[in-house]
């Protein structure tokens, strides 16, 4: 059975809270490595110690740690704590929350091997998919795949740029050094991101079996540069990611693929600028009222990872209502997609 939250009158028990303790248990049951001695879910165990860098969490229901997905579901998280710490705290969660997130960071700033290097990927495809046991008992030969000046990967780099930015607000509070730590780490990868230009999935042939880089890489180094914008204040990563924002399109989607909706909102609320506010309205009603809907309501953008798609958009769109971002007030939209 899964741990239940121990009784506490002071905590918001709703069902948000429910939700948001059982999320926290999820990313706790994908933990690769050496587990905690507060591990809450005690049927997991130690696993994947031989890897090149250990820890991280494990993709899906298999044991590759694709680096790509985990830093988008990371800054998708960060963006949660960041803008919302208030309601971790009353769910009695920012404890669990804050260790969610660092457990993915520490394996980022390991995993940044090199000013310009970068472990994108440990394990392949194939091989973890053919093997059905537990990762604790798994033999199998667990490939690294890195990307390099040589072998450039700016999706990646900027994506867990962006991550390590939205992490080093997160802890600069409870924790400056290691705030500061998670910040050096997201410049140095969003400028190998930059300087070196190229498809990750290129560099990386195994992962674009799985998670090809559809959109480019503008919509990453845009995104890394509005965060380290949010976590630095620094005027020039503020110009990078409103001259890369023209680039991006009229995105369907908020996705570990494509980020462009999520630019477009976050230059809205930093800059108020009304272009953004304008692209950030467009996206929200064409996605919350134009798209195919089931029954209940719940918009359909795709068929892989559906429910996540409806609730990264559900999130994304709330955040720009409340922030009095949009001319159409979809809130009620949003709310159903939960």
């Amino acid at each position: 059975p899964e741990p239940e939250p121990e009784p506490n009158p002071e905590c918001n028990s709703g069902k948000y809270a429910k939700a948001l303790h059982l999320s926290l248990l999820f990313y706790e049951a994908q933990r690769s490595g050496k587990l905690p001695a507060n591990q809450r879910v005690k049927w997991r165990k130690d696993s994947a110690l031989n890897d090149e860098i250990v820890g991280g969490y494990y993709d899906a229901g298999d044991y590759v740690k694709f680096g790509f997905p985990m830093a988008a579901a990371t800054t998708m998280a960060g963006w949660g704590g960041v803008d919302y710490k208030n309601g971790f705290v009353k769910a009695c969660e920012w404890g669990n929350y804050k260790s969610m997130i660092k457990w993915a960071t520490d394996y980022f700033i390991a995993a940044h091997t090199g000013p310009n290097e970068f472990v994108g990927q440990i394990g392949k495809g194939d091989i973890d998919h053919a093997y059905w046991g537990r990762p604790e008992d798994m033999r199998m030969a667990r490939p690294t795949y890195k990307i390099t000046a040589q072998r450039p990967g700016s999706e990646l780099a900027a994506e867990t740029a962006a991550a390590l930015a939205a992490a080093s607000i997160i802890f600069k509070e409870d924790d400056p050094t290691y705030a500061a730590k998670c910040l050096k780490h997201a410049k140095e990868l969003y400028n190998f991101a930059d300087k070196y230009r190229g498809v990750y999935s290129n560099s990386i042939p195994d992962a674009a079996i799985y998670y090809k880089s559809w959109s480019g890489y503008n919509d990453e180094l845009a995104w890394g540069a509005v965060w380290l914008y949010r976590a630095t204040q620094d005027e020039m990563y503020l110009q990078k990611a409103e001259q890369l924002s023209n680039s991006l399109g009229s995105p369907e989607e908020l996705s570990w693929d494509n980020k462009g909706s999520g630019v477009q909102i976050l230059l809205a609320a930093v800059t108020g600028k009304q272009v953004y506010k304008d692209r950030a309205n467009q996206f929200c009603t064409r996605v919350l009222t134009q798209k195919p809907k089931t029954q209940d309501g719940l918009v359909f953008i795709q068929q892989w990872g559906s429910l996540r798609h409806a609730s990264n958009v559900a999130f994304a769109c709330l955040f720009a209502n409340q922030k009095g971002l949009l001319a159409n007030d979809v809130s009620a939209q949003a709310k159903r997609q939960n």
